[in-house]
């Protein structure tokens, strides 16, 4: 029975989440097969504009802002997205708890350091979701540390009879080889943790993980915003669905990265983790941190997303219980984002389960 559910919740996603035209992604082997025209990071200059705004001040461009943070849940979705470009009460109260998420001096004035870390590439997942924000610390489930993880509302997972899950990508991509290998490295870092497995298998309908590149608005209410900015996003299990942006620079041998250019393992690690069910953590060494810095890899996973994940499905008899390495080079972010709360709202999920139930029990 569990499985007839299951089953029917894949293909109900299916029907409720729209896509549109895939796109031929930029991949590179490594650094030097780069062009060397690699765009600017003009966001910051977009930004710059903004320092030292604060409480009454009207700047052109704060509307977008406030969509911005009402993007990522710091302001209520039920509000309309018709903003002013005055920095009002709204806005201050938004860019207290930004600042307060990521440790920022809680100023609620657009200081250096909150604009710097604004314009950091970072994946579509929501912050906060339902106006409740996951990124807070907890005790530690195995001793008297603090943990930072955090899950999606509702703690979904995927159900014990799919510990097998099998991934696809989707076919007009037409990814080579080295670019498939880059998700295998990314899938074997949590599967040496958890029981999880994962294969790739050529039914992308069929699959359990559906990863695609798609470019601007591609159907599912999150759009893609050209290069360096919101990377990718995924949904909470079990829908399965796994979004990055064509239009970024992707490396797949990421050693040595320079402005303009995306780690794929790295963001590949982190959206993995949200396709298990994890949501965004406050410790900055996780991968399932939020943000990623151009040029930083950060594939290894940290303690706290092994314990999040664990609690989640249990360890992997192989497992010896230690941490993975973290390095210098691995300080820098990654930005995720609740995208389950947004993309596919909870109600639908539960009008379309309680009529699952209703036809089969």
């Amino acid at each position: 029975m569990r499985i007839i559910l299951f089953s029917l919740v894949n293909i109900i996603s299916l029907i409720i989440i729209p896509s549109s035209a895939p796109v031929s992604a930029h991949f590179y082997n490594n650094v030097s097969t780069i062009p060397p025209l690699i765009p600017s990071n003009s966001t910051w200059n977009r930004f710059n504009k903004y320092l030292g705004c604060r409480v009454g001040q009207k700047i052109k461009g704060l509307a977008k802002i406030k969509q911005y943070f009402q993007h990522f849940g710091y302001i209520d979705n039920s509000l309309s997205n018709d903003f002013t470009d005055e920095f009002d009460q709204l806005l201050f109260s938004a860019l207290k708890t930004y600042q307060l998420n990521f440790n920022l001096n809680i100023t609620g004035e657009f200081d250096i350091l909150t604009l710097q870390h604004m314009v950091k590439p970072r994946c579509g997942n929501p912050d906060i979701v339902n106006g409740t924000t996951h990124m807070n610390s907890r005790k530690s489930p195995t001793d008297h540390t603090v943990a930072h993880f955090s899950f999606f509302e509702g703690q979904p997972r995927w159900p014990s009879s799919k510990s097998k899950l099998k991934y696809a990508f989707l076919p007009e991509n037409q990814l080579e080889d080295f670019v498939k290998a880059a998700f295998r490295r990314a899938f074997d870092k949590w599967s040496k943790v958890t029981p999880l497995t994962f294969k790739e298998t050529d039914s992308y309908r069929l699959a359990d993980i559906r990863i695609g590149f798609f470019v601007r608005d591609h159907g599912d209410g999150n759009p893609f915003d050209g290069p360096m900015k919101i990377l990718a996003h995924a949904f909470a299990p079990p829908t399965g669905f796994f979004h990055l942006d064509g239009e970024e620079n992707w490396v797949v041998d990421g050693e040595y990265l320079k402005e303009g250019m995306v780690d794929l393992e790295s963001v590949a690690v982190h959206e993995i983790g949200h396709l298990l069910g994890l949501d965004h953590s406050s410790e900055k060494e996780a991968v399932m941190f939020p943000t990623l810095e151009e040029g930083a890899r950060k594939v290894e996973l940290s303690r706290d997303d092994i314990e999040g994940v664990q609690m989640l499905y249990g360890s992997n008899p192989n497992y010896n219980g230690s941490s993975t390495s973290y390095t210098r080079s691995q300080e820098n972010d990654i930005s995720g984002y609740s995208t389950f709360g947004l993309l596919c709202p909870h109600w639908i999920i539960g009008f379309f389960l309680a009529l699952v139930l209703s036809i089969f029990l």
